[in-house]
Parts: C-alpha cells; sequence; structure tokens
C-alpha cells in the first residue's frame, strides 16, 4: 500500500513543484523576447504568443526535481520519517495520501501549494491520531516557524537583489 502512495506523492510532487519551476523560467524567457532582446537561439525561447513551455525548460525542471530529491531526500526523509514521530508504514501511507490528495486538488484548480507543508503537516496529522504527546512538537514548531520565516526572507533577499540590478 504504502509503494502505491509514495508513487501517488511522487506524481503530486511533479504536478505542483516542477509546474511552479517551469512557469518562472518560461515566464523569465518569454519577458526577455517580449522586451526585444535576441541572442537566444529560437528553440531555447517561446514561441510569440503561445503558451507552450519549450521541451528544455520541462526536461531541465524535471531533472532537476529528480536530482534535488536525490541529494537533499534523505536528511528530510530522516527528519520527516523519525524525528516529527517515530512513522508506521500504515502511518507513512495515511500521511502520503492525505499529502498527495491535497497537492493534486490544489494543482487541479491551478494552486501552488508546498509539498513540504502538506506532507510535514500530514505526518503531525497521522502523529496525533496516537496521542498528542507522540507528535514531537518542538520539530514541529521548528519546521513551522521555518515556514513563516521563508516567505519574507525570500522576498527581502529578491527585493535587494532586484534593487541592485535596477543600479545598473
Amino acid at each position: 500500500m504504502q509503494l502505491i502512495s509514495a508513487c501517488m506523492m511522487a506524481f503530486s510532487h511533479g504536478s505542483n513543484d516542477a509546474q511552479k519551476s517551469m512557469g518562472i523560467i518560461t515566464l523569465a524567457l518569454a519577458s526577455f523576447v517580449a522586451a526585444g532582446h535576441t541572442g537566444l537561439p529560437d528553440w531555447m525561447t517561446p514561441e510569440p504568443g503561445s503558451d507552450e513551455v519549450p521541451m528544455w525548460v520541462i526536461l531541465v525542471c524535471a531533472a532537476g526535481i529528480a536530482l534535488g530529491t536525490m541529494a537533499g531526500g534523505k536528511k528530510i526523509i530522516k527528519t520527516m520519517g523519525s524525528k516529527i514521530i517515530r512513522i508506521s508504514p500504515l502511518q507513512g501511507f495515511a500521511a502520503e495520501t492525505a499529502g498527495a490528495a491535497t497537492i493534486i486538488a490544489a494543482s487541479s484548480i491551478g494552486v501552488p501549494v508546498s509539498t513540504t507543508h502538506c506532507i510535514n503537516a500530514s505526518i503531525m496529522g497521522v502523529g496525533a491520531t496516537k496521542r498528542l504527546s507522540a507528535v514531537r512538537w518542538g520539530v514541529a514548531g521548528n519546521i513551522v516557524l521555518a515556514w513563516i520565516v521563508t516567505m519574507p526572507v525570500s522576498a527581502l533577499i529578491s527585493f535587494t537583489v532586484m534593487t541592485v540590478i535596477n543600479l545598473f
């Protein structure tokens, strides 16, 4: 059962996270072309007025998601699988199914959500069914704090980068 839920989670991850990356890259390329810049080969840029994503963008984003999961996956899996709660295969199935269902539902209506937020919250929910004290709320609190901090920090960094770029 957990193999099926893991496949659902992988599918939902690709259906949401890769699309966000592809959208940002394609928007940047389209803006580059719309501004009259040249120098990129035709195969790299989207057709003017087209909503198609260039194949190379799809492949790079798919490879990036796969490589990123392979590179950082072990440590994150350990945190999610044993530091929030000690998770059993049945609990893993329930958490993955809930996380995947949430992500797929959001993706189907075009709402970008965080795969990490969905699966972490699902793991906390599964742990709470055992007993509330089964969840290591200190670890969970650190994760929630990271969720809260990353948005303004990312906004501040992008503001700073764009301010520097605009100086030139």
